[in-house]
């Protein structure tokens, strides 16, 4: 089964399991450590993940607020390189997929064909890549493609319905609907004009809509599902529970648990 077949077949069991969405968390690869992230990664499968998002650490995140930045700083101290990241992929891809989130310039330093060849080697089921621009992306599609790896593009409030229409065609495994703009982050409430995007969203692609940025609490979740997301993804409070937490594994699978319950 390829990377785009496992990634429709999480959805699929999340709508079959009786979910409004599917439940996919972040992991910052090697934070707070190498063997806690990866017991973190198996407390994502027990508290109910279908899809587990794994970053790789970078000295400039552009895409990230402060709790993502600092997680990945603390990591790359550590000397994670992308590599270890990808170990955790290959523990982690035997349960659920995983699609690596890394930025560009880790891809380039490797070079884009063994870099594919890695996430296939790994069981790495896609790829985000938050700093590729839509115009740039044709020849990683087509790598992405050859290797059965999910290539998976973003879209915002700012994008233009045209716009999205030209990103939403070329998804593969999902679309991603960045809530809001600005980083990766903790908010209040889920922003009132996220039901218009996911709308948008939706009608700009045949592939599933999952939402994230800011999304921070289970009734968050449920809101961004009511709203019409097809997943939900969890970031900077899942990071900020095992940089909390006294057990990282226990806190956020008991987190995760509760996003889970909350999307029924």
């Amino acid at each position: 089964m390829s990377g785009v077949e496992r990634i429709a077949e999480a959805f699929a069991s999340a709508r079959a399991d009786g979910r409004r969405a599917a439940l996919m968390p972040y992991l910052m690869g090697g934070f707070p450590d190498l063997d806690t992230s990866r017991e973190i990664a198996r407390a994502y499968v027990e508290g109910g993940a279908d899809l587990i998002e794994l970053g790789v650490p970078f000295s400039d995140p552009l895409a990230d607020g402060p709790v993502i930045h600092a997680a990945g700083t603390a990591a790359l101290r550590a000397g994670v390189s992308s590599a270890r990241v990808l170990e955790l992929a290959r523990a982690a891809s035997g349960e659920v997929p995983v699609v690596i989130m890394c930025y560009a310039n880790v891809i380039l330093a490797r070079g884009p064909e063994r870099f594919a060849d890695a996430l296939l080697e790994a069981g790495a089921s896609g790829l985000i890549v938050p700093d590729l621009p839509h115009e740039e992306a044709p020849a990683m599609l087509e790598l992405c493609d050859r290797h059965g790896l999910a290539l998976v593009p973003l879209v915002s409030p700012a994008s233009s319905d045209e716009r999205m229409s030209a990103i939403g065609s070329s998804a593969r495994g999902f679309l991603y609907a960045v809530s809001l703009l600005g980083t990766t982050g903790e908010r209040a409430a889920v922003d009132g004009r996220l039901e218009g995007l996911l709308a948008r969203a939706r009608a700009a692609t045949e592939v599933p809509v999952a939402v994230g940025f800011g999304i921070a609490t289970p009734e968050q979740g449920a809101a961004a599902a009511a709203a019409g997301a097809d997943g939900v993804i969890i970031g900077s409070r899942l990071v900020r529970a095992a940089a909390e937490a006294e057990d990282p594994p226990a806190a956020v699978r008991e987190l995760l648990g509760a996003f889970r319950r909350a999307l029924l």
